[in-house]
């Protein structure tokens, strides 16, 4: 019997939160770290694609191509597309050294926003190891543009941006109402973000997602490089 079911993962302050869909049904989880995450939504049921808003395949020097792209795909909301650190800055833990390392390979530094999340790049660059299917990246903004048919003009915290984002996964056959427990730990835009990569998730097992770049990029850490959508 062939397996329907996705999972969309978006990193929130409480550690992860993901949507899994499965024909109409939609399910929320809430966790710590992405192991469990992944644990506690599998014994539900297994997964064909799980969808995730973080890096997955580092440079070894300069821009990936997936990040210059997303960002041409999202218009004016470019600035939600951090560019993704070379892979020697995984072993720094203090912003200066970190920024001057990239810097020195990619040509420039790192934002602190952009510091903040390497804790999770090392998460999820570690678990990949131990995936239990196939494993894809996305960026909410590039999905939800897909979704919509260009880019969107509002950004994901504000009323609009919010309202905007819920009524297109609405109409793509994604209602999320009350989802308990991880709707009091993870904050709206997470949960939208968590819910349109699970829609991309959707999409890659039908076949009918495209990635940027359409030919994936391999680094010294031979991971396929590409953000779906």
């Amino acid at each position: 019997m062939s397996i329907d079911r996705v999972l969309g993962v978006d990193a929130c302050r409480a550690g992860w939160v993901g949507i899994a869909l499965s024909g109409d049904r939609v399910d929320a989880y809430q966790t710590r770290t992405i192991a469990d995450l992944v644990t506690q939504a599998a014994a539900d049921g297994e997964f064909a694609v799980i969808a995730i808003d973080i890096p997955i395949g580092l440079p070894d020097n300069g821009r990936r191509q997936a990040d210059v792209e997303a960002r041409a795909a999202v218009g004016r909301l470019a600035s939600s597309v951090f560019m993704t650190p070379v892979r020697g800055v995984l072993e720094f833990h203090d912003h200066g050294s970190a920024s001057a390392h990239n810097r020195k390979h990619a040509g420039e530094g790192m934002s602190i926003q952009a510091f903040g999340i390497l804790p999770k790049v090392r998460e999820v660059d570690l678990w990949l190891q131990h995936a239990p299917c196939r494993v894809v990246e996305v960026h909410p903004e590039v999905s939800f543009a897909a979704l919509y048919g260009a880019p969107l003009d509002v950004r994901k915290h504000t009323w609009a941006g919010a309202r905007l984002r819920n009524s297109l996964l609405a109409a793509a056959g994604i209602t999320i109402g009350d989802i308990g427990a991880p709707g009091a730990k993870a904050a709206v835009d997470d949960v939208l973000d968590a819910a349109v990569a699970a829609w991309t998730a959707r999409r890659v097992l039908e076949g009918t997602a495209t990635s940027l770049p359409t030919t994936a990029e391999t680094f010294s850490d031979r991971i396929e490089t590409s953000i779906w959508r």
